[in-house]
């Protein structure tokens, strides 16, 4: 792998994961797979979450309250994503949560509209991640929660590729087929830089201990997540790996917030 295979597989992913404009020629002769451009999700990550967390670092930096900068910059996140990772969370919570029945949710998963599950979650996602990251600003400062954030960022997107390759597709079509799985280097390289980008962010933020709490954190609520998709739905789906995205998220700040 050469240095300029890199950016173009984070600059195939940046375009997958958010609304940011990626020039056409990284596209030109892709046949649409992510199964390579999937190693460099968490750097992709970093590139979607700067925005917000730079919105992050001025607003803490200005004296704005730290939930409200908090939340300021998760609604940066939401514009240069599209909400993609959000809109898998309560997707997945809806079929989840409204039957025990696999075909059905499925089925209800494929269902645009909203449902009181998947409200529920987006309201705990949001709330839990503000509140934590705020807690953690509120410790740290700008530029360490700055650097938290993205941090955070490259993990939850490693967790995405690890669900992933993990699980089967729990359907013969989708998005998440159609785009086709990451192998085991991708796999492999995703989890890797992931961690090192978490180890130094965090641990020069925070330090080692915060670093190593964040990491443990998001791979235990990943683990455990993937392990119940499996047993209801047999395997992953879009929703799914976008619901891990969130989970692991949380979970990862909330670490953080209470090693601070």
């Amino acid at each position: 792998m050469t240095h300029a295979n890199l950016v173009v597989d984070t600059a195939r992913a940046t375009g997958f994961l958010s609304r940011l404009p990626v020039p056409d020629h990284f596209f030109e002769g892709h046949d649409g797979s992510l199964t390579k451009a999937s190693r460099a999700f968490p750097l992709a990550g970093v590139v979607v979450t700067a925005p917000a967390g730079l919105a992050l670092a001025l607003t803490l930096g200005l004296g704005l309250e730290p939930l409200v900068a908090a939340m300021l910059a998760y609604a940066v996140v939401a514009m240069t994503t599209g909400a993609l990772h959000e809109d898998g969370l309560s997707d997945a919570a809806d079929g989840l949560g409204a039957t025990r029945d696999r075909e059905r949710a499925l089925t209800i998963m494929r269902d645009s509209r909203i449902g009181s599950f998947g409200a529920a979650a987006l309201i705990l996602s949001y709330g839990l991640r503000a509140s934590a990251l705020a807690a953690i600003a509120a410790v740290i400062g700008p530029l360490g929660a700055l650097s938290i954030f993205l941090a955070v960022a490259a993990l939850s997107r490693a967790a995405m590729v690890w669900h992933w390759r993990v699980l089967p597709p729990a359907r013969t079509d989708g998005l998440a087929v159609a785009m086709g799985g990451p192998d085991g280097a991708s796999a492999l390289f995703s989890t890797v830089s992931a961690a090192a980008i978490a180890v130094v962010l965090i641990g020069v933020a925070a330090g080692p201990l915060h670093a190593l709490g964040a990491i443990a954190a998001a791979a235990a609520v990943t683990a455990g997540f993937s392990r119940y998709v499996r047993k209801r739905l047999g395997g992953q789906t879009g929703d799914t790996i976008g619901a891990t995205q969130q989970v692991s998220e949380i979970a990862a700040l909330l670490a953080l917030a209470l090693l601070t």
